[in-house]
């Protein structure tokens, strides 16, 4: 067994650098000085003997034994994190920090509901929120970047355990002055191939609302463009188009002060689950079981 082996800080600092790509942003990231973390990357390839990234001034460049030593930092340092995970779930449940990404088309219409009371009813909780998309979400759960969270299902998500939170009907959002004049349930079939806005690549919503019409048309024709619910809503205010929006998002007043109309869409696949979901085997299960306790109280 070598004398000599790698800190939990140089392997983080390794991560960050091959995350960000950039020895500055890796630094903030890491709240250190970007001469620290340079440092510290440096005592780890001395360590090791090998050099893990090739600089120069305009680009940073893992090796491929760079590539496979931060795909093993990723391991270890989730295991270090599941090893505080254990100790703390020894304590007070639901206590102590606790990280959690929301992706956005749930975090504007859950969160400013549930943290008010969340915050009075579990004091010793510090709960941090990220919000990210599906993809990015799931990714942070997988390296240990946060330990659970809040999106919504069907979506790829590997080898995790979930908890059911809600189920969330999707509705389709067209101005006021139609001139087809929409029925109180919207069939699939009223949805214009060349009209229909969706948010861009990355969020589940896109994928959901695609499915949910079950046409192949569509995912060839709509307009990938919207970065947030509320963007598509001004789109579709300005008449611009039609789209598709979760029923959270319209009882929590998304349409206030627009003049777009929302009514359910009629399929079998027209409700995406809303789900928290964590690591497989986490120790701090209980931890998020009751977590999912507080958010299905809304």
């Amino acid at each position: 067994m070598s004398t000599y082996l790698p800190t939990l800080k140089q392997l983080q600092y390794l991560v960050a650098l091959h995350e960000h790509g950039h020895f500055g942003r890796a630094a903030e990231a890491s709240f250190v000085s970007q001469s620290t973390l340079s440092a510290g990357i440096r005592e780890l390839e001395s360590l090791l003997g090998v050099t893990l990234v090739e600089r120069s001034r305009r680009v940073v460049r893992f090796t491929a034994l760079g590539n496979q030593v931060v795909d093993k930092a990723h391991r270890i340092l989730r295991e270090a994190e599941e090893l505080s995970d254990l100790v703390q779930a020894a304590g007070k449940p639901l206590a102590g920090q606790l990280r959690m990404s929301v992706i956005p088309t749930i975090a504007p219409f859950m969160i400013p509901r549930f943290l008010p009371r969340l915050r009075k009813e579990r004091p010793d909780l510090e709960l941090f929120l990220r919000e990210e998309t599906s993809h990015d979400a799931v990714e942070s759960l997988q390296h240990g970047r946060v330990d659970c969270v809040l999106l919504a299902l069907p979506f790829a998500t590997g080898d995790v355990e979930k908890a059911h939170i809600a189920d969330d009907d999707l509705y389709v959002a067209f101005p006021k002055d139609d001139p087809r004049n929409p029925p109180d349930v919207i069939p699939p079939s009223m949805i214009d191939e060349g009209r229909l806005l969706l948010l861009e690549d990355g969020h589940c919503l896109k994928d959901h609302a695609l499915a949910a019409c079950n046409r192949p048309e569509l995912r060839a024709s709509a307009t990938m463009i919207g970065t947030s619910l509320h963007t598509l809503v001004q789109m579709v205010d300005n008449d611009l188009g039609l789209t598709m929006l979760p029923r959270m998002a319209v009882d929590a007043g998304i349409l206030t002060g627009t003049d777009v109309v929302a009514r359910p869409l009629k399929s079998k696949n027209a409700t995406r689950e809303i789900a928290l979901i964590w690591r497989k085997n986490s120790p701090r299960r209980v931890d998020f079981e009751l977590l999912a306790e507080e958010l299905r109280a809304e």
